[in-house]
């Protein structure tokens, strides 16, 4: 198993500075390791912050993005760079979750993908939003995303 950086990829192992937006981040990619092989990835963001595009408050989220990858996987430390460029970044609930999964998903072309986006209340009422694409081959086992109906989310 090589511990080196693949060369396609230009954040990982290095020092990178946080995006100042979405559309700056630089998501990369790397060649799954086992593409004849269905199985899902998942990659979890429970402190998932955006702004909200009328007010400039915070606005919070727990995001969990599952995959069955093709050829490629997502980069881990490019995907931790995107997601926190949205800090600063002022859209919807459901522009930003959407907008994620659209983008993982025409970088790695897997063959299938769903988002859960778990948002925080503002205003006394969570918003929920959740897309997928692909099929979920069928010998693939797909655990719940284990985010409880909002009851404080704690």
């Amino acid at each position: 198993m090589s511990t080196t950086t693949p060369p396609d990829v230009s954040q990982l192992g290095r020092q990178t500075p946080l995006p100042d937006n979405p559309e700056a981040a630089l998501l990369e990619r790397v060649p799954n390791p086992h593409p004849g092989t269905h199985f899902v990835a998942r990659f979890t963001q429970p402190e998932f912050t955006s702004l909200c595009p009328v007010t400039g408050q915070p606005d919070f989220a727990h995001l969990v993005i599952d995959y069955v990858p093709d050829g490629w996987l997502v980069e881990s430390k490019s995907l931790k760079l995107y997601l926190s460029a949205f800090r600063n970044h002022g859209a919807f609930h459901e522009d930003c979750t959407v907008a994620i999964a659209k983008r993982v998903a025409a970088l790695i072309a897997p063959h299938y993908l769903r988002i859960g986006g778990y948002w925080y209340p503002r205003g006394g009422m969570p918003i929920d939003v959740f897309w997928q694409t692909g099929t979920l081959p069928a010998e693939v086992w797909l655990p719940d995303q284990g985010v409880a109906p909002y009851r404080g989310r704690g």
